[in-house]
C-alpha cells in the first residue's frame, strides 16, 4: 500500500472513532409520566416529581429521560397514552393525576413497574391487595387522610362561627375521592348539616349553586377531583358571583380567586413518586416497596376574596395558614 493511501485510510478510521464511541454509549433509561390532567395547573407537581428523582441521583436528560403524556382531563385518552408508553419500552411508569390514570397504567402492562399517585384507597380502587407488600408490578403514594374533612370544617367555623349548613360538591364519576364521606363525618361531629350536590359535565355548575343558595348553605367544600380542577375558573367565579365562602383542596383554586384551601400536599406526593421511581431504576422491585401514605398538609387563604365576602379573618387563622395571598 502506498504511503498516501495509508494516511488517508488512517485518517478516515480516526474520524470514525468518535461516532463509534457515541454508538457504544448506553441509552438512558426512560421513565414514562402519565397524567390525567394538563401541564397548566400541574407544573409545580411535575417539578416535584423531578426533584424526587434528583434525590435518588437521577437528572432528566443527563442520566434519565422522562417522556410526558397528558390526557388533558379526558380520561378516555388514558388507555391509549399508557399503551404508547408500553410500546416505547419505558423502564417505569409514573401514573399520576387520578385513579383512572393508575388503572390505565396497570391494565396496559403486567410487566413494567408502575408507581401511582392517588387520593383514595389503593385496595378499594383495585390497584393492590396489600399496602405493606403490594406484590405484582405496582406500588405508589396514597394521599388518603381521614381527618382532612374535620380540619377543613374547623377552618370554616373559624371564619363563619355560626355556620350550620355546609354544601359539598361530589363528582359521581369518581367514587374513590372519599370527599363526601369525610365531610359528612366531620359535619356530624360539629353538629352541622351537610348538603351533598352531585356535579357533572351534564348538569354543569349553575344549578348546584342555585340549590345551595336555595337551601341557605353557609359554605361550600370542593374536594380534590380532576374534574373540579379542570373547571376551577368557573367554580371560583360562581362562588364570587353568589358570595359563597368556599374551601378547596389545593392552593391552585385560591390563586385563581378562591377563598381558602386546606388539603394534602400534592407536590410532596409527587416528590415521593419520583423517589420510588428512582429506587426502582436502581434495582428495587415495586412489589417490595410499601404504599406510602402521604399526609403532609398545606393551607392558603386569599385576603382579597375574604374582604369581598365581608369576612373578618381571625389572627389565629392568619398565623396557622402556610400562605396568605393578597
Amino acid at each position: 500500500m502506498r504511503r498516501r493511501q495509508f494516511i488517508r485510510l488512517l485518517g478516515g478510521a480516526a474520524a470514525a472513532w468518535p461516532l463509534a464511541a457515541r454508538a457504544q454509549r448506553p441509552a438512558l433509561p426512560v421513565v414514562g409520566f402519565l397524567n390525567s390532567t394538563s401541564p397548566d395547573p400541574t407544573l409545580q407537581r411535575a417539578a416535584s416529581f423531578r426533584q424526587g428523582l434528583i434525590d435518588q441521583g437521577f437528572v432528566d436528560r443527563q442520566n434519565v429521560s422522562i417522556v410526558f403524556r397528558w390526557a388533558e382531563f379526558q380520561d378516555y385518552q388514558l388507555p391509549k397514552l399508557a399503551a404508547d408508553l408500553v410500546r416505547q419500552q419505558v423502564a417505569v411508569i409514573a401514573a399520576t393525576g387520578s385513579t383512572a390514570s393508575s388503572l390505565a397504567a396497570k391494565r396496559a402492562s403486567g410487566m413494567i413497574p408502575v408507581v401511582f399517585e392517588m387520593g383514595g384507597d389503593p385496595i378499594t380502587a383495585g390497584l393492590v391487595d396489600d399496602l405493606n407488600q403490594p406484590g405484582g408490578n405496582l406500588t405508589g403514594v396514597s394521599m388518603n387522610a381521614a381527618a382532612l374533612g374535620q380540619s377543613q370544617l374547623n377552618l370554616v367555623r373559624q371564619l363563619i362561627p355560626k355556620a350550620s349548613t355546609v354544601a359539598v360538591f361530589v363528582n359521581p364519576g369518581n367514587p374513590n375521592s372519599g370527599t363526601q364521606a369525610r365531610i359528612e363525618a366531620a359535619a356530624r361531629a360539629l353538629g352541622m348539616r351537610t348538603l351533598v350536590l352531585n356535579v357533572s359535565r351534564e348538569n354543569g355548575f349553575d344549578q348546584p349553586f342555585q340549590t345551595l343558595l336555595r337551601e341557605h348553605a353557609d359554605a361550600l367544600v370542593v374536594g380534590n377531583d380532576p374534574f373540579f380542577l379542570e373547571w376551577r375558573a368557573k367554580i371560583t367565579s360562581l362562588a364570587e358571583l353568589h358570595a359563597v365562602p368556599t374551601i378547596y383542596s389545593s392552593r391552585v383554586y385560591v390563586a385563581a380567586g378562591g377563598l381558602m384551601s386546606y388539603g394534602i400536599s400534592i407536590t410532596e406526593g409527587y416528590r415521593q413518586v419520583g423517589v420510588y421511581v428512582g429506587r426502582i431504576l436502581k434495582g428495587e422491585k415495586a412489589a417490595d416497596l410499601p404504599i406510602v401514605n402521604s399526609i403532609k398538609f398545606r393551607s392558603a387563604i386569599n385576603l382579597t376574596t375574604a374582604r369581598a365576602l365581608n369576612l373578618e379573618v381571625p389572627p389565629s387563622v392568619l398565623a396557622s395558614v402556610d400562605e396568605v395571598i393578597q
